[in-house]
């Protein structure tokens, strides 16, 4: 995958009716660059978490998919989601790409919403050009469906110890 090209793409994507972020906003360039540094290292990752859509406190803001701009620079908003994700990551010691089914946001500044079959199918280029050659875990029911991967229950709405033990039957090796 060149990183570069795929974050041109991208950011010039229309995506039925969700935000660009990448594209639009006064930081739109700091969120592409942040996207490229996040990817490029990663290139060998061979674990892929794929969530339904981009939320409207984390990579909306941050550029990066289950990632909160506290996360990255100890200000602006911190997001729950993003939180568990990454501590979760962290304690097992797995090396993950995140990624969203649609990787922009459908919704308003201020909420989520589930995206539409259009969306999910604009969005699908981006997400099987990430998929190629990775072991995939979708996180929440619509991932799973989009995805045919393991189902991980998305820690939203106290749904962070199933998250876990999710994730750790996969880095046990268990079965799905």
């Amino acid at each position: 995958m060149q990183v570069e090209r795929f974050v041109a793409r991208l950011a010039a994507a229309r995506i039925g009716g969700t935000y660009n972020f990448y594209r639009h906003g006064e930081r739109a360039g700091l969120r592409r660059r942040r996207l490229r540094r996040y990817l490029e290292p990663r290139a060998e990752t061979r674990l892929l978490l794929v969530g339904e859509a981009a939320g409207y406190r984390g990579a909306r803001v941050s550029g990066i998919p289950f990632t909160s701009e506290r996360q990255l620079t100890g200000t602006g908003p911190a997001e729950a989601t993003a939180t568990i994700v990454q501590r979760t990551l962290a304690e097992l010691g797995l090396d993950a790409i995140c990624w969203n089914v649609v990787p922009t946001h459908p919704g308003t500044p201020t909420s989520n919403r589930r995206p539409s079959r259009e969306e999910v199918e604009a969005s699908r280029p981006f997400l099987e050009e990430l998929a190629a050659g990775r072991r995939i875990l979708a996180v929440g029911r619509l991932a799973a469906e989009v995805t045919g991967a393991p189902y991980i229950r998305h820690p939203a709405h106290g749904g962070a110890a199933e998250f876990r033990a999710g994730l750790l039957r996969f880095a046990a090796g268990g079965r799905f």
